[in-house]
């Protein structure tokens, strides 16, 4: 079905691995418009309620933007590739389904900016993050200067960004940018067991409440509050709460549907 991916959905999980081993998963044009085709279908699938994204082989979830297609691009074309990105990433942050990047090894440039457009990231023991474009003579295009300071902060964001270091993922998880870290021969487990979990809650609530954050990171907090207590209002009309908070009082696991 794809080239440059593999894909499956089991038991309500997605599984998107890049599959470009012999060049440690390097996005190139090719990738990213499969990506973005492949989301398109997920985030109108009833099948698939969360998204697990990794990459192929023993040593990279992405190493990168693919240098070797860069490195005769002009300046429009740069800007395209972008874009792509831009649509892909932003694509797989914004639809109804949770995602989980399973970095299972390097996630740098690109690969950083694709872990960093999933809602979760697990982290291998393993796994190396960094942004090293300005090593290049170029800066992080596909995501990096935005996303990288809204999840560490401003300060350190520069740092990483400007002295193009790398960081483990123990490092990674200290400052916040992986949420956990695992031993790498468990990591795959450990994203099915937290997709497990968070199968076992309200769906439609999930989907909601991933949408509040998302949207409510470009609002000031009062409206960010507004928006938040109208989507809270709309979960009370789904059977969903009925069954939930009934289940609760009745101390039952609750059966949702919605």
């Amino acid at each position: 079905m794809y080239e440059h991916l593999l894909f499956e959905v089991k038991d309500s999980i997605a599984y998107i691995t890049i599959n470009n081993p012999k060049s440690l998963n390097a996005l190139n044009t090719a990738t990213l418009t499969e990506l973005n085709d492949c989301l398109a279908q997920v985030e109108k699938s009833k099948d698939a309620r969360v998204v697990i994204v990794t990459g192929s082989g023993a040593k990279a979830f992405v190493a990168g933007a693919d240098i070797s297609e860069m490195v005769s691009a002009t300046a429009e074309e740069g800007r395209t590739m972008a874009l792509l990105a831009d649509e892909a990433f932003c694509r797989l942050e914004r639809m109804p389904q949770v995602s989980i990047a399973a970095v299972n090894g390097y996630a740098l440039g690109g690969g950083c900016e694709l872990a960093m457009a999933c809602d979760i990231r697990v982290a291998a023991d393993t796994a190396v993050f960094g942004q090293p474009e300005c090593g290049l003579g170029i800066l992080p295009g596909f995501g990096g200067t935005q996303r990288l300071p809204r999840l560490i902060g401003k300060g350190r964001a520069k740092e990483l960004i400007f002295t193009c270091d790398r960081i483990d993922a123990q490092e990674a998880y200290r400052i916040g940018l992986a949420n956990k870290v695992v031993p790498k021969e468990e990591l795959l487990a450990a994203c099915q067991a937290m997709a497990r979990k968070i199968l076992s809650k309200g769906s439609y609530a999930v989907t909601l409440a991933k949408a509040c954050v998302e949207s409510g990171m470009d609002m000031d907090i009062e409206n960010g509050l507004r928006m938040e207590a109208t989507t809270f209002g709309m979960s009370f009309a789904t059977h969903d709460k009925a069954e939930g908070m009934q289940a609760f009082l009745e101390k039952r696991p609750a059966q949702f549907t919605d």
